[in-house]
């Protein structure tokens, strides 16, 4: 992925709200099927680390994006923002092709 598509993607996540919460429980297979499913749907999702979690948003990451096979876009604060382009035939893809 590419400075400016990086950019690009971070500027999406400013404007859309947490999708899934991690609390104390961590990772388990269901938010792990989860985050897939509105990858497939959506294309991004911003993920909020909850203060009960024993991790924090930059120690799970690149975990949860190498289990749902995303690209990390960003890790600030308690929020997590992945990407991933969808299979999905019928979404309407994010990422615009006029990246150079």
């Amino acid at each position: 992925m590419t400075s400016k598509e990086r950019a690009f993607l971070r500027g999406l996540a400013m404007n859309i709200d947490p999708l899934v919460h991690i609390g104390k429980n961590g990772i388990s297979d269901n938010l792990i099927k989860q985050i897939d499913d509105i990858l497939e749907a959506k294309e991004i999702v911003k993920i909020a680390v909850l203060q009960n979690s024993e991790y924090t948003a930059k120690e799970l990451i690149d975990t949860i994006a190498k289990a749902v096979n995303a690209e990390a876009v960003q890790a600030v604060g308690s929020k997590i923002t992945l990407y991933r382009v969808s299979k999905k035939k019928d979404v309407k893809h994010i990422m615009p092709n006029t990246f150079v």
